[in-house]
């Protein structure tokens, strides 16, 4: 007959064999013994991640390039999120905004499209600026080159009176012309010249 210390003698010693098994079938799930950090991603996953929003981010700029109505005197920019992409700019058609998420809807991985685009007011006296800044920067010699683009290198957004140019430049000596030019059309409040030097790194914007 067992006695009841026996007994107890015999539970404990099972019991820790038990644990031993455990840690053993854990170890070898997990040979390195490494425990990842709570909320810590893979080296693997991020990177699989990275190549996916980088995938993304060419599909949303061909997509914004392509549309019909996108136009010098447009500003299109966007960041992608995971699954996520966010539009930015003014344009000065409602119909580009539109035309510009529904592009963006339909590439491949997004799931939801923030359109932040502002539509301008219409405006004679802003028309009119953009037509004279147009001809000004693009009947420049030094900047002539921008107007090879399918849409032109420097996009010219006027916004009641004030003028921003945007898009990207090969040299700081071209971004400064394309601002003294600017400065020089009558009528116009002021120029803010936003112009990214190219190799200089900038936000992605939807321009050759």
């Amino acid at each position: 007959m067992w006695s009841k210390v026996q007994a107890v003698l015999l539970a404990a010693v099972l019991a820790a064999g038990t644990g031993v098994f455990a840690q053993a079938a854990q170890k070898e799930k997990n040979p390195g013994g490494y425990q990842p950090e709570a909320g810590s991603q893979h080296p693997v996953t991020r990177a699989a991640q990275q190549a996916e929003e980088d995938r993304i981010s060419r599909e949303v700029r061909h997509q914004l390039l392509m549309l019909p109505y996108y136009s010098v005197f447009d500003d299109l920019g966007y960041k992608v999120e995971g699954n996520t992409v966010t539009l930015t700019g003014a344009v000065t058609e409602p119909w580009t905004k539109s035309d510009a998420a529904a592009a963006v809807k339909k590439v491949e991985g997004v799931e939801k499209v923030n359109d932040q685009v502002q539509v301008l007011a219409p405006s004679s006296m802003d028309d009119q600026i953009r037509r004279a800044e147009f001809r000004t920067i693009y009947g420049t010699p030094q900047l002539q080159k921008y107007s090879w683009y399918a849409v032109q290198g420097i996009h010219i957004i006027v916004q009641n009176g004030h003028v921003t140019l945007v898009g990207t430049v090969d040299s700081q000596a071209d971004k400064d012309i394309a601002g003294l030019r600017a400065n020089s059309v009558p009528d116009v409040f002021s120029v803010n010249n936003d112009l990214q030097v190219a190799g200089n790194g900038h936000t992605q914007q939807a321009k050759k």
